[in-house]
């Protein structure tokens, strides 16, 4: 008889007496505490408490692919004392009111999301240097009125040029307009306008680099020391100085407000046509009335017949439909690719 060759089907694993068979049941993390994220860098997330308590923590694994962004309500479980090297975790994420979201352009269809839970958007432009694009203020406006978002509008460096006329266009949507002079941190009047627009509010400031977001900042939270640049003179382009959302307590007031860095493009093919229609609560109803597959521009369009009842034009609201017809167009307009 001729020896037996062994081979790998002759081996057999056996699992260690140790080891159990895994549960499907995950913790009810009852003991968890609810924070505020202020900052998200490079996987480590900066939360604060209702109390004060300032933490930091990871994403758990057990969230799966869903981000955490700047302005998200989290729940938090581990090491919650906030001392210097701790890290706890975050186990939940309340659901969001609304959100600040992009495509990197309007080709792509990966939808980020930049901050959540929000009441006003802060549109900030300079009357020069950089030159003010309708552009993009048109497209953060789409997103502030599909998610119920209040938009405002400050434009900066006054004194140093005129301020272009289209933009007092932006009053007939009901946007509030503020404008600042270049050396707004000296300016007592304009820091306090600005000051109560944002007080008791959760606002996000969005624009161009070079605007002088930064520098708004600075002069509202004098410890944020969050760092300001030039305009490049041959390209009329911001250098990025905020590399990472944060959210920071208004000064003097229950407020926050939240940098965000300069955004080349902002695409919004990930937001649905009659969603922007419902933002507008006057027409929507009417627009209810159009053919299924009517883009609102058509001469036979229900919102014409409205806009001139009788087949008088009513001034007002012609220049309501306008407006709503000048968004519902963004989105086929291609993005600039000088816009910075």
């Amino acid at each position: 008889m001729t020896p037996r060759e062994y081979d790998e089907s002759d081996a057999r694993i056996r699992a260690a007496r140790s080891s159990r068979p895994r549960s499907k049941d995950r913790p009810q993390h009852n003991d968890a505490i609810s924070a505020l994220v202020t900052t998200v860098d490079r996987g480590r997330q900066t939360c604060i408490t209702d109390s004060g308590v300032v933490i930091t923590a990871m994403r758990a694994r057990e969230l799966g692919p869903k981000s955490v962004v700047v302005g998200d309500v989290v729940s938090i479980v581990g090491d919650v004392s906030g001392k210097q090297g701790s890290l706890a975790r975050i186990v939940g994420i309340q659901e969001r009111r609304n959100s600040l979201s992009r495509t990197v352009d309007d080709s792509a269809q990966v939808e980020r999301t930049i901050v959540a839970n929000i009441d006003q958007l802060v549109i900030v432009v300079a009357a020069t240097n950089p030159e003010p694009r309708r552009g993009l203020i048109d497209r953060f406006l789409v997103s502030a009125f599909t998610e119920g978002i209040a938009p405002k509008l400050v434009v900066t460096k006054t004194d140093l040029g005129a301020v272009p006329e289209f933009l007092s266009e932006y009053s007939k949507l009901g946007v509030e307009i503020l404008h600042m002079a270049i050396k707004s941190a000296s300016s007592e009047s304009d820091l306090k306008a600005l000051h109560a627009m944002l007080e008791g509010k959760i606002s996000v400031l969005v624009g161009h680099s070079g605007v002088g977001k930064s520098t708004l900042i600075n002069a509202l939270v004098p410890e944020a020391n969050r760092l300001t640049g030039d305009v490049n003179a041959a390209t009329g382009r911001g250098r990025h100085t905020s590399s990472s959302a944060i959210a920071l307590p208004l000064a003097d007031s229950d407020g926050w407000i939240i940098d965000t860095p300069g955004i080349r493009a902002f695409g919004l093919s990930h937001i649905d046509t009659h969603r922007i229609v419902d933002a507008f609560t006057d027409l929507s109803e009417v627009a209810a009335n159009c053919l299924s597959n009517c883009s609102h521009s058509e001469s036979s369009c229900s919102l014409d017949a409205w806009a001139a009842p009788n087949g008088v034009v009513d001034a007002e609201r012609t220049a309501r439909l306008a407006s709503l017809r000048s968004l519902l167009a963004v989105q086929e307009q291609p993005i600039e690719s000088n816009e910075d």
